[in-house]
């Protein structure tokens, strides 16, 4: 794990430093900002990359949210075609940034370009409806596991360390990883790592103890 004052990155699974990150809520008054970037197309492999071969790459992120109020949801890119027990209005699968949630996803990339990526951002003036967030990013399409990509998960909350999650270091072939845990506890603020893998939403969801009902997902 390589550490600087800016950046904490952690780079494999398993790793066991515990990463607990505070900072008072009412000095915060930034937004939180949460990306996942890749680049568009990964070689398959030796032949692959002998024939030219490639594949479009698209990988989605997305949050757990529970509110103070007992409110829980889900926010990804599979919620804005066709919600997994959630409202049905698109403004509000994507979160929302000025009233609660709080919670804004910017939209969903499908790697139509280098560089591609996804940003989920918490508004500073609603930090005190929240109660916890967990992050995480999954394979939607395009490769079989994480180290056939290049993508990176970056949390940043101002004033400490951005925690970096390098998924190309990842060994797990489950398609669902769960980054970080935000905690809004009195007037703190705790960021978390977690980096544990999943066979979907559902089984994450049983780790952490939301309690949601899941159906099928499509974009």
């Amino acid at each position: 794990m390589a550490v600087n004052i800016q950046k904490i990155t952690l780079e494999k699974t398993g790793d066991s430093h515990v990463i607990d990150l505070s900072k008072k809520m009412d000095s915060l008054t930034q937004e939180i900002n949460i990306n996942l970037n890749w680049s568009k197309v990964i070689k398959k492999g030796l032949f692959g990359s002998i024939l030219g071969g490639s594949a479009d790459v698209d990988l989605d992120l997305g949050c757990f949210y529970e509110l103070n109020s007992g409110e829980k949801n889900v926010i990804d890119g599979l919620q804005f075609a066709k919600g997994q027990g959630g409202p049905k209005d698109k403004h509000t699968r994507q979160g929302r940034y000025t009233a609660a949630p709080w919670i804004w996803h910017t939209g969903d990339d499908r790697g139509a370009a280098a560089g591609s990526g996804e940003n989920i951002i918490v508004n500073p003036q609603g930090m005190h409806d929240l109660k916890r967030i967990i992050i995480y990013c999954f394979i939607y399409n395009g490769v079989a596991n994480w180290q056939q990509t290049n993508a990176v998960v970056t949390v940043n909350v101002p004033g400490v360390a951005d925690i970096e999650v390098q998924m190309g270091k990842q060994a797990s072939f489950h398609n669902f990883c769960a980054i970080a845990e935000i905690q809004f506890s009195g007037n703190t603020i705790n960021v978390k790592k977690l980096v544990t893998f999943h066979s979907g939403h559902g089984e994450c969801d049983k780790t952490y103890k939301w309690g949601l009902k899941w159906g099928a997902g499509s974009k």
